[in-house]
């Protein structure tokens, strides 16, 4: 069963909204800054999405209530609500589910609570804490703001939560469990502990001084990530559903796996065979090859072990060199949410045959082994097959394919 991708809501640091969000990726704006809530840290620098107002933006009554990933969630989501044409009043909720991903859920509302707690006492903390902090309530409330009563669950598998929870929907959608999913992944969690913590493991890059260089995957200068929040949320439907109400969407999503390397906590297996078994269940999936892929959404990190580990994987798996593209260098590493991030832009590659670059890859690293990553402009590609990869701490590898949408066939009355 072919699935399209219908509706996409992004939230992120290069833009508010899907169209800003993409037009900011295409132009390679790489969008580091100083962050003056992490002034007194060694790293001082993150990837915050610009002028976000929960009482402007978040489309919800009493914003306050929610934890600020719930509400970049829930803008996400209704975004790609509208954008696919449907309307919660009407559809069937029951057969509606939500699926959506977190690395670190209500992190932040977790803290502030507890600092309340520390300093001023119990009967100060909020009776919100719990439903703001939990990993779940994400897709709780996208499900109650939607009406949708079919499956709602939470994936959590570090930074590849948001694929995971694409690629659970892809197996809802063909199990018959439900007939549209509202799938994606929400983060907010730039705060100075977990950002020192990062930091410590030597996972962060350093470079404070020029903060719109820094993150910079494959590159040969990369020294790490730069930490960044958002939400990314994309609605699914089967493709024959689509099409019978004339929406046949941006992409198809055409095939899912995961695996684990089991091989370190934090540290990816350097020889790339845990995510490649990842990629080979997503191929078999859609009933392709290695061969057939001629492009890739990479993780690209911007970290010396990560990018160092994908690069052989990919110039091994697909020797024939699909072009490749890591959209961190301009939003950061949105942690939980980047791998839905990374298949939005991905089905979007495949919508406007057009390849988006990576910012900050001056210099190939000439240690890694060559694949084709497209840098400086974006490049104009007609995309028979992409996979998007997504992998996470624990060892958590997420592969997801996508092919192009079949154009909807001409009506009697624009038959010529």
């Amino acid at each position: 069963m072919n699935v399209a991708v219908t509706g996409i809501g992004l939230v992120t640091p290069a833009g508010l909204t899907t169209q800003a969000t993409w037009d900011g990726v295409c132009a390679g704006r790489s969008t580091a800054a100083e962050d003056p809530q992490l002034a007194t840290l060694p790293v001082n620098i993150s990837c915050r999405i610009p002028d976000y107002n929960p009482s402007q933006h978040c489309p919800y009554p009493r914003p306050w209530q929610y934890d600020r990933y719930c509400q970049l969630a829930l803008t996400a989501a209704h975004e790609a609500v509208m954008d696919a044409e449907l309307d919660p009043h009407t559809w069937d909720g029951d057969r509606v589910a939500v699926v959506v991903g977190s690395g670190l859920g209500g992190v932040t509302s977790l803290l502030t609570q507890h600092e309340r707690l520390l300093h001023t006492g119990a009967r100060s903390v909020s009776a919100m804490l719990m439903p703001q902090c939990l990993p779940n309530m994400a897709a709780g409330q996208i499900a109650l703001r939607l009406a949708a009563r079919g499956p709602v669950l939470a994936t959590a598998t570090a930074c590849a939560s948001g694929a995971t929870a694409i690629g659970t929907a892809l197996e809802l959608l063909r199990s018959g469990a439900c007939h549209t999913v509202i799938a994606g992944g929400t983060e907010a969690a730039i705060h100075p502990l977990a950002v020192a913590g990062f930091h410590q493991m030597g996972a962060l890059s350093t470079r404070c001084t020029h903060p719109a260089s820094s993150s910079r995957p494959f590159d040969a200068e990369r020294d790490g990530f730069v930490f960044g929040e958002g939400a990314a949320i994309l609605v699914l439907e089967t493709a024959a559903a689509a099409r019978a109400r004339g929406r046949p969407g941006y992409a198809l999503l055409t095939g899912y796996g995961a695996s684990c390397d089991a091989h370190h906590a934090v540290a990816p297996d350097p020889t790339g065979a845990g995510a490649e078994l990842a990629i080979h269940c997503a191929l078999a999936s859609d009933g392709a090859t290695a061969r057939e892929v001629d492009h890739v959404n990479a993780h690209g990190t911007s970290t010396r072990h990560n990018d160092a580990a994908e690069a052989t994987l990919i110039h091994r798996l697909y020797p024939h060199g699909p072009s490749v593209t890591a959209p961190k260098g301009v939003t950061g590493h949105l942690l939980g949410a980047a791998g839905a991030l990374e298949a939005a832009l991905t089905a979007l590659a495949v919508s406007h045959s057009r390849v988006p670059p990576i910012a900050n890859l001056h210099t190939f690293d000439p240690a890694l082994p060559p694949i084709d990553t497209v840098a400086t402009t974006a490049r104009n590609q007609n995309i028979s097959l992409a996979v998007s990869h997504s992998f996470g701490f624990g060892g958590h590898n997420t592969a997801l394919a996508f092919r192009p949408c079949d154009p909807l066939p001409l009506s009697p009355k624009g038959a010529f």
